[in-house]
């Protein structure tokens, strides 16, 4: 299923050993509705994005940079199996 996937710092403190606590909103990029927000931090999310996508390197080090700007960083339009999907709990119909 193809996702929107949109970061924002979460309001739960840093954690010691400085993971950067996140929530990442995921939105069916077909535009039906559907959003979920997931609880998360930089470093478990950017290995499910190179586990779990064929998105270059050069796009996820720009994602990952982006994450903990005020504004957030956005994946738009990226594919993640339905496994995966209900793995992070969003569930599919």
């Amino acid at each position: 299923m193809r996702v929107n996937l949109i970061t924002h710092t979460s309001d739960r403190p840093t954690s010691s050993n400085g993971k950067i606590p996140l929530s990442l909103t995921i939105r069916p990029a077909c535009g039906v509705p559907g959003e979920y927000e997931f609880p998360t931090d930089n470093e478990s999310l950017m290995r499910l994005l190179r586990k779990e996508t064929s998105l270059p390197a050069t796009v996820l080090e720009r994602f990952e940079g982006k994450m903990c700007t005020p504004i957030g960083a956005r994946l738009l339009g990226v594919e993640l199996s339905e496994s995966v999907l209900t793995r992070i709990g969003y569930f599919i119909d």
